[in-house]
């Protein structure tokens, strides 16, 4: 029996790659005549560059760069030959994830890391940069990032979304003029607008800790940010209102104004690691996530692994920490079967760790699954 083992991460427990390795050795328990092929998958929200890098190498490229309150932080390129072209992967919240100032001053956290990565992509010759837009503490519309590649304004573009107050006019001829012919690419599980009752102030700012008060000034700001970025009038200003331009707290729509394209992050990943080819070779799909529930749809690692097991006529089966996710609903995503480690007794839960208690979990599934 041949197996695919194509895990996303499993929150800050276990990188994809980790739990894939805990998955493929607990199924070796059990079924050690099985071949097991690993594939770790991700995202453009967590482990987008790491679960790329597990499977294609490539040349990683570690860059000094800003975090979100200007303190340095260590970001990382993928270099990757993609029929020879040279791309470059940038993880977005790598530099502009959690921080711990950000729940005290949300309205200063800035995305200029993110054009830090991006510099150095190009300046790595890179002919193509796709951005995987995560989930980070910024809520500034992408301002920071084009500032850091060379936007003018008449305000700091680097200060976050309070910096933007009073913006009139962002300039970015010299940002363009940088890119040259660099092809750039929006990443994303994300479908929002920048602004709006749908849009990425109002979903995501109350996450990150603005209060009812600040994203409505927020929400104003960066609408004003739009008019001074795109122009005032309606058919020039409708970038904002694309399908992942509120992604990355509006980095989309930043990289959107400067003429990037838009694909499903999730899609981006399994495409470039080759995931359909192994599901087809393969007589079995397993998945894995921290929460399988009813977040667990389009644009998460579990629906796409899912997708592609079942356009490969395979069954796909989830592990994950626990599943709140009912019969009807998991088969309609695509799902077989779904096991939790929360289902095993104490002591094999809690005896080594979360990877061991991962493995103990797929030895268990194995002996369902596998013909031994």
């Amino acid at each position: 029996m041949r197996v695919l083992v194509a895990p996303g991460a499993f929150g800050d427990t276990l990188s994809a790659s980790a739990a894939g390795e805990a998955i493929a050795s607990g199924w070796a328990r059990t079924s050690p005549g099985d071949m097991v092929d690993v594939v770790p998958m991700a995202g453009a929200a967590q482990g987008f560059v790491e679960a790329l890098h597990a499977s294609c190498g490539g040349d990683r490229l570690e860059v000094d760069a800003r975090g979100p309150f200007g303190g340095p932080v260590r970001g990382v390129v993928l270099l990757l030959d993609d029929a020879g072209l040279r791309t470059a992967y940038v993880d977005s919240a790598s530099v502009c994830g959690p921080d711990g100032e950000a729940r005290r001053a949300p309205e200063n956290a800035s995305t200029a890391g993110v054009g830090d990565l991006v510099a150095a992509a190009i300046e790595a010759g890179a002919a193509r940069v796709v951005v995987g837009l995560g989930a980070g503490v910024a809520t500034d519309g992408g301002a920071g990032m084009l500032g850091a590649l060379g936007a003018r304004a008449d305000v700091p573009l680097d200060a976050g979304p309070a910096g933007l107050v009073g913006v009139a006019t962002v300039d970015l001829d010299a940002v363009r003029a940088r890119l040259g012919h660099t092809e750039l690419v929006v990443a994303t599980d994300v479908a929002s607008p920048l602004l709006g009752l749908f849009g990425a102030v109002r979903a995501d700012g109350p996450g990150k800790g603005l209060d009812e008060a600040a994203v409505a000034r927020v929400d104003r700001v960066l609408d004003a940010y739009v008019v001074a970025v795109c122009g005032g009038e309606p058919a020039r200003r409708r970038i904002a209102d694309l399908p992942g331009a509120g992604a990355g707290g509006g980095l989309g729509f930043a990289l959107l104004a400067l003429g990037a394209s838009v694909q499903p992050g999730v899609a981006t990943v399994a495409d470039r690691v080759g995931l359909a080819t192994a599901a087809r070779v393969s007589d079995l799909v397993l998945t894995g996530t921290g929460a399988y529930d009813v977040t667990s749809r389009e644009g998460t690692v579990v629906f796409g692994v899912a997708s592609v097991a079942g356009d490969a006529l395979r069954p796909c089966v989830v592990l994950a920490d626990r599943v709140e996710v009912g019969a009807r609903e998991r088969r309609a995503m695509g799902v077989e079967a779904a096991y939790a480690i929360a289902d095993l007794d104490g002591a094999e839960r809690f005896a080594s760790g979360p990877a061991e208690a991962l493995a103990g979990l797929a030895a268990r599934v194995a002996r369902t699954w596998s013909p031994l």
